[in-house]
């Protein structure tokens, strides 16, 4: 992550236009990359678009406008939208005695209590303040009706061996790990529990592969703002949380693929690690990964404010 470092560090006017074209050709760059990806499977699988070509072009062109508008934006984080995952009928992943949505609530809301103290300059706005189910594209959708500047989403993580234990921060992309596609197909199958997702949802398959590689296609224009705000999340974990860091991570998440800020899904712990569900149901341990997060938030939100 050092790179980053060197990105985002306090620099004058000419730094802060250098850092505004790498990100445009980053941006450019992999979403072309990507682009290709999903025109090959498209023909490996033998599939026919209709109009394909035309498709493609203009998905192309769409690209390049969304990225080359990242020129012209302004170094201001004055809105952040949390989301507590889950809720409602969706309980999300559970341990022994507690489940994802009670433990996610109570630590996105002291995270933007400590927000509301320390930044009062800042929007506080929550996808949910109590226990309640939302549809996973309306929670991208509550961060791009109110500009959001940064996204910030708050689940805990399951997996069969309960000896695994540890926080992971997610941004929106591909990876081969095996192991992070399949936590985004569980975060992801939240909507079949919605109505009509199959219209909703364009035909959109938590479990397929091909819908999985087409999520990746508009947060790339966030990418290194993203990356840069996970690895401040994560360090934090490490140095000041007391938390056991797993490290920064990319991977197919719907909720992160529709919203149009910087954005990143934060896994606390473990349900299924024993201890770690104790930890995680514990108060003053909720305060310290809200307090971490919040840290990293307002460190991103100094440095990228440093640009103007």
């Amino acid at each position: 992550m050092k790179k980053k470092q060197k990105i985002t560090r306090t620099p004058g006017t000419r730094d802060a236009r250098a850092f505004n074209l790498r990100s445009v050709f980053f941006g450019i760059k992999e979403k072309f990359t990507i682009l290709l990806k999903v025109i090959g499977i498209t023909v490996k699988k033998r599939k026919i678009v209709k109009n394909c070509a035309i498709v493609f072009l203009l998905l192309a062109i769409s690209l390049l406008t969304s990225s080359s508008s990242q020129q012209n934006s302004q170094f201001t984080v004055k809105t952040i939208v949390i989301d507590a995952g889950h809720g409602g009928k969706d309980p999300g992943t559970h341990g022994e005695f507690s489940k994802e949505k009670d433990v996610v609530l109570k630590v996105a809301k002291r995270l933007g209590g400590y927000i509301e103290e320390y930044l009062p300059d800042v929007k506080v706005i929550y996808t949910r303040s109590g226990d309640k189910f939302i549809d996973l594209e309306e929670r991208a959708l509550i961060a791009n009706r109110n500009n959001a500047d940064v996204f910030i989403s708050i689940h805990a993580n399951a997996v069969s061996r309960n000896s695994i234990y540890g926080t992971e921060t997610y941004v929106m992309g591909l990876d081969k790990s095996e192991g992070n596609f399949e936590i985004a197909k569980r975060e992801n199958s939240v909507i079949l529990y919605e109505e009509n997702a199959e219209e909703r949802y364009e035909g959109f398959d938590p479990n397929s592969p091909e819908s999985i590689i087409l999520l990746s296609l508009t947060q790339s224009a966030y990418i290194e703002n993203s990356l840069y705000l996970a690895s401040k999340v994560e360090e934090q974990f490490k140095e000041r949380a007391g938390r056991r860091s797993r490290g920064v991570r990319q991977a197919p998440f719907w909720v992160l693929w529709r919203t149009t800020m910087p954005s990143i899904l934060v896994e606390i712990g473990y349900l299924t690690n024993p201890k770690e569900e104790k930890d995680l149901n514990d108060s003053s341990i909720q305060g310290n990964i809200a307090s971490g997060i919040f840290r990293a938030f307002r460190d991103y939100k100094n440095e990228i404010e440093a640009l103007n």
